[in-house]
């Protein structure tokens, strides 16, 4: 018996391509991935999920989005796996959080601060959907942040002799602490690789 949670209202708005993504068993998410979308609100955000990206007539998204005010959609159903975060999507369930970033300058190097604070009603529908999401997938123990798993450089776009973060979401203003101790996950660090 699934013990009582509190309601948390989720609209379901599957993307376009929801039916071409690869299934699997809910027994295989392990992980969830906390993002931001790095953009400006949730309009443009659906619109980048909704591009066509790969031959599959798929794109990038994650599973579940919260806006600002604490809303929660789920554009990508977690049987489904989606395309959010490389080398992890098979295991993994996407949740992004509205908010700025960088952008719209994502790599130049002059603008790589995350300032948006993150909402207290977007923080605790975040927790919420965690605490659901704990109870409904079995085998889901671990929590990391995008930047954790992806830790790739790329060219600056105003100095391609530079290197930045290909992702630093969901960036230094995200509350891990309030956010681990809300919830019974593990938060996954992968070990970086010495540089030679």
């Amino acid at each position: 018996m699934l013990p009582e949670l509190p309601p948390l209202p989720v609209t379901v708005d599957p993307l376009p391509y929801e039916a071409r993504l690869d299934a699997r068993p809910l027994s295989q998410i392990d992980l969830v991935v906390i993002h931001c979308t790095e953009l400006p609100d949730l309009a443009q955000a659906r619109e980048f999920g909704e591009r066509e990206l790969y031959a599959s007539g798929t794109g990038n998204s994650g599973h579940y989005y919260i806006d600002r005010d604490g809303a929660v959609l789920q554009y990508v159903a977690p049987q489904r796996i989606a395309h959010h975060v490389r080398g992890y999507n098979p295991r993994s369930v996407g949740i992004e959080l509205v908010n700025t970033g960088r952008y719209p300058r994502w790599h130049d190097s002059r603008h790589q601060a995350m300032d948006e604070p993150y909402p207290d009603a977007q923080i605790e529908a975040l927790i919420a959907l965690l605490r659901r999401l704990r109870v409904e997938l079995p085998a889901l123990r671990l929590i990391a942040g995008h930047e954790d798993l992806d830790t790739d450089t790329a060219p600056a776009s105003d100095d391609p002799g530079a290197l930045v973060p290909r992702k630093r979401d969901p960036g230094p203003r995200f509350p891990w602490p309030r956010v681990l101790a809300a919830v019974e996950l593990q938060r996954l660090v992968p070990a970086r690789t010495a540089e030679p």
